[in-house]
């Protein structure tokens, strides 16, 4: 399980300074700060990037412009973004806007305002129409991850880590090997959007990860995973025991 990861472009160290502060109390994990085109472009590259902070001007030049239109056009390589200024010129907007940025925010800037930008920058990016709600988190559901929103914190789970999804009415309880989540989506729902080759359904209320499988108990309808978590396997589920090689 891994924080949302924010790669900061800023050269200037008062700024990144109060927006690492910002971020980082707010359970966000900081891969780099750039100062310039550069170091922006080899830090997005070899680094997992889950959204970007972007000061339009480097060293006086609109260089953060250059590097949001940089990543756009690579295939695969786009990450959300949004866009830091103190500049209030129209052209620069106009140039901006073109890149398609989550946000544009005026310095100096606005602890809530950065928060929701990239609450929302991630929503928007990773969930599209996939966004499930209920009161007190919300979860946004990526090709490898999933992004919920526990308390204040965004956290990121990738799908390879959860063990196993319980279904409580409509609720869905995401069972990692640390934590617990519960995000409002039906089975059914939640099913369609995981991987058919790694997540087997062994009951009507039960998803498991194939990959954290450590017995299986057909006589006692029993699937044991890593943790020594317990769910049941009913009969109408035992046919996915022919998606594994069996050794007699």
């Amino acid at each position: 399980m891994d924080n949302i990861n924010v790669l900061i472009i800023e050269d200037t160290a008062a700024e990144s300074d109060a927006l690492v502060k910002v971020l980082t109390e707010n359970n966000y994990t900081i891969v780099g700060i750039a100062t310039n085109y550069n170091e922006a472009l080899k830090l997005f590259y070899n680094n997992v990037i889950d959204i970007v902070v972007i000061d339009v001007f480097l060293d006086g030049k609109p260089d953060g412009i250059t590097f949001a239109e940089t990543i756009t056009i690579v295939p695969n390589g786009l990450k959300p973004f949004v866009f830091l200024t103190s500049s209030k010129d129209r052209q620069i907007f106009e140039r901006a806007k073109l890149t398609k940025p989550f946000s544009f925010l005026l310095k100096p800037f606005n602890e809530l305002e950065i928060l929701y930008a990239l609450e929302m920058a991630v929503e928007k990016f990773y969930g599209q129409t996939n966004v499930f709600h209920s009161e007190d988190q919300n979860a946004v559901i990526s090709n490898d991850s999933l992004f919920i929103k526990k308390n204040k914190a965004l956290k990121k789970v990738r799908i390879e880590d959860i063990v196993y999804i319980e279904v409580e009415d409509r609720y869905c309880n995401i069972i990692t090997d640390v934590e617990k989540f519960v995000i409002l989506i039906s089975l059914t729902k939640i099913i369609q959007l995981l991987d058919s080759n790694k997540f087997f359904q062994t009951h009507r209320n039960y998803i498991v990860n194939a990959t954290k499988i450590e017995e299986i108990i057909v006589n006692d309808n029993l699937v044991i995973l890593k943790g020594n978590h317990k769910v049941t396997l009913s009969d109408k589920y035992k046919d996915f025991v022919k998606n594994f090689r069996i050794l007699r």
